[in-house]
């Protein structure tokens, strides 16, 4: 169970091929609530041919619960740091929700660190004013009835309805449902208000010249397509994919497209590579 000391945090990481220098790199970024668990399904169907790296941001998953340092341009450097101490010159990175909000930064201020860009239910904005407001009743449930009492409220923010009523899935809901239990009140605290006092980096979004994939889950509540499409627009040549039957968590809820989308995209990319043509999709 490796962990590593990033910017004064001890980050929980895993590696799926730490002796292969070879492999092409895949860094994965968890969203809020959340873990590298949430891309079990994706790592399991890359790394025969990817080197997959995931973590766990400070204060969630297994990382260390820190004071401060949870703004997005920190945590974008907890993964600049983590790649450093990895000697890892450039990845293929992977965020989802809050995991986006660091690649977005990533692709903007690191881009010679990046080989491609996937953005998954993920927004370039800053949090509406409305989402504040309920993100402030979050917190203050947190803080007064804890976390199991919460989780119910929040799932059906985090997935769709065709997840949470699919009766064959209803174990894999309840696993969910304990994973996000699990979290630590504190580390959530000041998670969440990282998330929540970002600033939105719309406007730098025509910087992006990073291959990048945007997927939306066509039930998302959290981060509805809109926001999708409005990236989409305004980073040129990415392509745009829409998920099915899934919500904010769309590598859990429908893992056999993402993972279609996430390969195809890849290929895409390998066969120009090998061609000789832009990068530029």
């Amino acid at each position: 169970m490796p962990q590593v000391e990033l910017n004064g945090a001890n980050i929980y990481y895993e590696d799926s091929a730490p002796q292969d220098n070879n492999k092409p790199v895949i860094v994965f970024a968890h969203g809020l609530l959340w873990s590298l668990r949430m891309f079990d399904p994706q790592i399991a169907a890359l790394s025969d041919h990817f080197r997959c790296i995931a973590f766990d941001f400070r204060g969630q998953g297994r990382s260390q619960i820190t004071k401060d340092g949870y703004d997005m341009d920190n945590l974008t450097r907890d993964v600049v740091a983590l790649l450093d101490v990895l000697n890892i010159e450039r990845c293929h990175f992977l965020g989802l929700s809050m995991g986006g909000f660091v690649g977005l930064r990533l692709a903007i201020d690191f881009p010679e660190r990046l080989s491609s860009l996937m953005l998954l239910n993920t927004t370039a904005d800053p949090e509406e004013t409305a989402k504040v407001a309920q993100y402030s009743k979050f917190l203050a449930s947190l803080r007064w009835l804890g976390m199991r009492r919460v989780s119910k409220k929040v799932m059906p923010i985090m997935f769709g309805e065709a997840f949470l009523t699919d009766k064959s899935r209803k174990s894999e809901c309840k696993a969910w449902q304990a994973c996000m239990q699990n979290n630590h009140k504190m580390g959530v605290t000041r998670a969440t208000l990282g998330v929540i006092e970002r600033e939105g980096v719309f406007e730098q979004l025509p910087r992006i010249k990073t291959p990048t994939l945007i997927v939306a889950g066509m039930d998302d509540k959290a981060t509805p397509y809109r926001k999708s499409e409005r990236m989409h627009f305004a980073i040129a040549g990415s392509k745009l994919a829409m998920i099915a039957c899934a919500g904010h968590s769309s590598t859990i809820e429908a893992p056999d497209q993402v993972n279609a989308v996430i390969q195809k995209f890849l290929s895409q990319l390998n066969f120009e590579s090998a061609n000789g043509y832009s990068s530029g999709l």
